[in-house]
């Protein structure tokens, strides 16, 4: 693949995700990108849409307006960017390059692939294709045995195995536990010799292995004893808010116990409602008008995304923490949290938190919003307007289906 800049010359490699060269409209790949005085970039055919809907001629990010409708012109940057991520995609997936279509989002040919791609990789897509098939199936190899282990520390109904069982048992646990740990770490160093990446926070891959699926008490092997998570010093405000039906976009679905909400490849045919966010966005159901209020939301599985509170009120077209009405920290895709309300960000560091806990003092009109690990880490503290009930607000930058946000159990 050829190289940015202008002529022949090195390749040098770009990683790039579909956030990066996305729509926050119709949530595909720019097409016929237009590039507003603000700075941010949509479909020229998805802002003509939004403001030919009696919308003034603002932003859709950062709602900047215009005294009269701006000339829409192509970035052509932009949009060779673009192409040239779909034709590495397409490469890939192993599909010929498809005809020009005039369209834009998911409809226009835009995939939906959510791994990162380079536009100047390293090897070829048909090298690069069988070596990651290969560490494919080793991973699947190592998920089946890691379910097995499950079968393996568990007695049948009624049993009461001996105590020559009990050991032989966790012998065989701490064994298998051993080989997959081992094996782990033998396609973790294939991958990073193939693919620059940041490595994770040592204490959140701990938590990962704690979580995995057994019923033994035995420590992991080759691992000090890490100490558990400590009991939340909110658990006493803890509550477990739902998503609520009439706010959400039809780009999300909500699961059956309305705790998790997820990006989906086509919109839902939703009824129609007032209520009902344009973008990729959703309330909760529960109304917070008094007291403390504690919350904790699972960010791992989406890769930008916001949360915080805004009121009933707050614009159906508008992003959380652009209005007066609403506050929320958000995670880039580009790997960077911020803070926002009424459209001023406040950058808040480089670290992504895999749960974000948020605590609503209604009593003092503060909110804040913690990092969730062994223990609770503060991140930002701000004052909030109490004069209406506030709800959680979340908003998910859905340009990856199966992109998602989850309400966990706080522990107590």
């Amino acid at each position: 693949m050829a190289g940015l800049g202008p002529g022949p010359g090195p390749a040098v490699p770009v990683w790039l995700t579909e956030d990066d060269l996305g729509c926050i409209i119709c949530h595909g790949l720019l097409d016929w990108p237009a590039t507003l005085a603000c700075g941010h970039s949509f479909c020229r055919r998805c802002l003509e849409g939004m403001w030919g809907a009696g919308r003034r001629w603002a932003c859709p990010t950062c709602r900047q307006g215009a005294a009269q409708k701006p000339r829409l012109q192509k970035n052509t940057l932009l949009q060779d960017l673009a192409d040239k991520y779909s034709q590495a995609v397409r490469a890939l997936d192993g599909r010929p390059d498809p005809a020009p279509d005039p369209g834009c989002g998911p409809a226009g040919g835009s995939p939906s692939h959510p791994a990162q791609l380079p536009l100047a990789a390293w090897k070829s897509s048909t090298e690069v294709g069988p070596e990651l098939a290969e560490l494919v199936v080793q991973l699947k190899d190592i998920i089946t045995s890691l379910r097995s282990l499950r079968h393996l520390s568990e007695s049948g109904p009624g049993n009461k195995p001996s105590l020559l069982g009990t050991l032989v048992t966790n012998d065989t646990f701490e064994g298998k536990m051993r080989d997959i740990l081992r094996a782990l770490e033998g396609v973790q160093e294939k991958l990073q010799e193939k693919f620059p990446w940041k490595e994770a926070p040592e204490e959140q891959t701990q938590v990962e292995l704690l979580e995995a699926p057994s019923s033994s008490s035995s420590p992991l092997p080759n691992q000090s004893h890490p100490a558990p998570r400590r009991v939340s010093q909110f658990a006493q405000w803890a509550i477990i808010p739902t998503f609520d039906l009439e706010s959400l976009s039809r780009s999300l679905e909500i699961s059956k116990d309305g705790q998790t909400v997820t990006v989906v490849q086509f919109q839902q045919p939703y009824p129609w409602s007032r209520q009902r966010f344009s973008t990729c966005q959703v309330l909760c159901s529960q109304a917070l008008s008094s007291g403390k209020k504690y919350w904790e939301v699972d960010t791992q599985y989406c890769s930008h995304w916001a949360v915080g509170v805004a009121s009933c009120k707050m614009s159906r077209d508008q992003i959380l923490g652009r209005t007066r009405d609403s506050w929320c920290v958000e995670w880039k895709g580009t790997s960077q949290l911020s803070a926002w309300h009424m459209e001023k960000e406040t950058v808040l560091g480089f670290d992504r938190p895999g749960v974000v806990g948020i605590w609503l003092d209604l009593e003092a009109g503060k909110l804040a919003f913690y990092a969730v690990a062994n223990q609770e880490k503060l991140l930002f503290e701000c004052a909030v307007s109490t004069c209406c009930p506030l709800y959680p607000a979340f908003w998910l930058y859905g340009l990856s289906p199966g992109n998602s946000l989850s309400i966990k159990q706080v522990r107590a």
